[in-house]
C-alpha cells in the first residue's frame, strides 16, 4: 500500500472532522479517479470502501456520469441469467 504525504497544516485546515478525514478523502478521490476515467467503477469502490449501490448513489447526487464497460454489460447479463 503507498501512502500519500498530507502537510499538517493542509489536513487542520479542511473542514471535515479528523475522525472522517480519511473515509472523505479517500471519497473524493475515488470519484475524481473514476470519473476522470483513471478508475474502474470497482477499483474505485474499492478505494472509497463503500459497495456498488453506494457509489452508484454518489455518482447520481453529484451527477458524475457512468462509464458503463463491455465487462460491466457482461457481468450484468450473467447476473440476469443467474450465471452468478
Amino acid at each position: 500500500m503507498t501512502a500519500i504525504a498530507i502537510p499538517d497544516d493542509v489536513l487542520n485546515s479542511m473542514k471535515i472532522p479528523k475522525s472522517d478525514q480519511e473515509r472523505v478523502l479517500k471519497m473524493e478521490l475515488a470519484l475524481a479517479l473514476y470519473g476522470r476515467g483513471i478508475l474502474t467503477m470497482g477499483k474505485a469502490r474499492r478505494l472509497a470502501g463503500i459497495s456498488k449501490r453506494e457509489f452508484l448513489d454518489e455518482l447520481g447526487k453529484r451527477k458524475i456520469e457512468r462509464h458503463y464497460t463491455i465487462e460491466e454489460l457482461e457481468e450484468d447479463l450473467a447476473f440476469a441469467k443467474g450465471d452468478l
